[in-house]
């Protein structure tokens, strides 16, 4: 590796872990205040936003980058003044440090406290999607922990230029600038070198992209990893289900934008009910211009359907894509989605709360919706104002990663004298 990169990078670790001690000291209200700040550098410098974005969008094309790429890249005013809202939301949430989250006293008089406390420096590598760097910057921020954001190289121009609203957002809050600190090279060394040799100054890395980024973050990290390998998301239609409702679930769990990680993937359709609606259904996902890869028992109903391999169960499409099923009941659902489901979000579409309970009781996926789209599987939608991704691991964080969940704890214990016996 370059002798000049890991100097820079070894230099953006140290000023992170210093400057960590400090931010974990400082009032919500101050970092509320940065954040306000952050906003409102983002809204005063939507031109400049532009148009680094759209040397990214003028470079994607030019690299022939798949559409849905290109979505997750782009910045419109409508995205902007949304990043800057979500930012305002998070400041919104309560403390999630410096609480006491349990308290107890034991029979010799000694009052045990468990206290919520930052990470400390948090390393986020992420591909297309701009608006990471402020949501990341925003949580990190309010739950007291620095941050080293390492943006994909399609998105370069966009990510410096957001790290300048950053900058001059906290430099007015009279905080350490170098609380947020953007690797400044598209040098994918730089990603290696984080992950194999920064265990001294970052306390947890998190994924944000693709298949082939996070395999390699988590093949590589010598740092704790919080993060979703895919999310291949299933909607089982009980045979109780509302048309209606079905059909507005499942063209919106797909088709609102395909390129997420709470999109659809996988329709699972109980035979009680595919003479009703898998026809129909067909026309509709058709007509919204979704393809469809179904088993022999859905190819029945309707010609739209093409033939499905075994892979496509197992296929993130990120795409106008879907795979249907016809399932014979509820636990042949549940026994689909425990082979080929990713742990991310599956839903149920049914009127039969019975059948409801069984399915989120059994489900083991980090969110498991009853009547509602799987695309809800965000942290913004779950009031946590942003996230920095969907955890679907089982040791610290699960599900929408905000900033409550980019702390730990600590046990402050309090006597007046006891010594063990």
């Amino acid at each position: 590796m370059d002798k000049k990169l890991e100097s820079l990078m070894i230099d953006i670790g140290r000023s992170a872990r210093d400057s960590s001690y400090g931010l974990a000291k400082i009032s919500n209200d101050k970092r509320n205040r940065a954040i306000f700040f952050i906003a409102e550098s983002i809204e005063n410098n939507i031109k400049m936003l532009l148009e680094a974005n759209a040397r990214d969008i003028e470079s994607a094309n030019n690299r022939n980058l798949s559409s849905s790429l290109i979505d997750r890249l782009m910045l419109n005013e409508e995205r902007i003044f949304s990043m800057a809202s979500s930012m305002r939301v998070i400041t919104e949430i309560p403390d999630p440090i410096n609480q006491i989250t349990e308290e107890w006293s034991r029979p010799n008089g000694l009052i045990i406290k468990r206290l919520s406390v930052p990470l400390g420096v948090i390393g986020i590598i992420y591909e297309s999607r701009p608006n990471v760097t402020c949501d990341a910057a925003a949580l990190c921020i309010k739950s007291g922990n620095t941050v080293i954001l390492r943006g994909g190289s399609e998105s370069f121009e966009s990510n410096k230029a957001i790290h300048f609203c950053l900058k001059e957002g906290i430099k007015k809050a009279k905080l350490d600038e170098s609380i947020v600190q953007l690797v400044p090279t598209r040098d994918r060394d730089a990603v290696g070198f984080m992950l194999s040799s920064m265990n001294n100054y970052i306390d947890v890395v998190v994924p944000r992209g693709g298949k082939n980024l996070v395999r390699r973050v988590q093949d590589e990290a010598r740092i704790p990893v919080i993060g979703h390998l895919e999310g291949i998301c299933h909607i089982y239609v009980h045979h109780s289900a509302d048309f209606n409702i079905t059909k507005k679930i499942i063209l919106n769990a797909k088709m609102r934008r395909t390129g997420i990680c709470g999109a659809a993937e996988t329709i699972l359709i109980d035979k009680k009910i595919a003479p009703q609606i898998v026809s129909k259904l067909a026309d509709e996902l058709e007509r919204a211009g979704c393809e469809i890869k179904g088993d022999h028992e859905a190819q029945k109903y309707s010609n739209y359907i093409d033939e499905a391999i075994d892979d496509d169960w197992s296929t993130e499409y990120l795409d106008a894509i879907i795979s249907m099923k016809i399932v014979d009941d509820i636990g042949e659902a549940i026994k689909h989605i425990a082979k080929y489901g990713s742990g991310h979000t599956d839903s149920i579409i049914s009127s039969n709360q019975e059948a409801a309970d069984k399915f989120i009781k059994e489900i083991d996926s980090a969110i498991v919706m009853h009547n509602t789209s799987t695309q809800f599987a965000d942290g913004g939608e779950f009031g946590m104002g942003a996230e920095i991704g969907i955890a679907t691991g089982k040791i610290h964080a699960r599900g929408p990663v905000g900033a409550n969940q980019l702390t730990s704890y600590k046990y402050a214990v309090f006597g007046n004298g006891q010594v063990r016996p």
